[in-house]
């Protein structure tokens, strides 16, 4: 059974100094926990930087979305490909991204596929919005989610699930 998880998702928060700091006022704490994987989700400008301050240290990095392609004329994607090199990990389905961008449980599916051909350890996000949860739908949705996104996928190894 994998160790329990801590991961932190910095959203659209901190310039590079402000990346830096923060990682360096994190690092000895995060550091004296054990027993649980530690995962830092900066946004994607601070990937490299948050890689390199954690060199040596027990605590890994994650981004916090990614495209399903490889490669090609998306712009403002990232692709798994780019993400391999930098980070372990990468946050999909998160509940932000299914309801300012639309994103489904067909399109987190793909993204998910591709993840995991890359390398990559996807921490599928899922849960119910406010109204779904006072309409006792959690089970429901929930149940869609993970169903959605993990179609086709053969084995769970190598994937988190995390309920927000």
């Amino acid at each position: 059974m994998r160790a329990p998880m801590i991961a932190g998702n910095w959203k659209m928060n901190t310039t590079l100094a402000e990346a830096s700091a923060l990682v360096m006022e994190m690092k000895e704490g995060l550091e004296r926990i054990a027993g649980v994987e530690k995962v830092l989700c900066p946004p994607f400008l601070s990937l490299s930087l948050v890689k390199e301050l954690l060199q040596g240290s027990s605590i890994k990095v994650g981004a916090q979305n990614m495209y399903f392609e490889e490669q090609g004329a998306y712009t403002g994607e990232i692709s798994p490909l780019m993400l391999c090199g930098i980070c372990q990990y990468v946050i999909l389905g998160h509940s932000e991204r299914r309801q300012y961008f639309g994103e489904t449980d067909e399109l987190v599916n793909r993204k998910v596929k591709a993840a995991l051909a890359a390398g990559l350890t996807p921490i599928l996000c899922v849960g119910e919005r406010l109204e779904e949860k006072e309409a006792e739908r959690t089970e429901e949705v929930v149940t869609k989610q993970v169903t959605g996104a993990l179609q086709g996928i053969e084995s769970l190894n190598g994937m988190v699930i995390a309920y927000e």
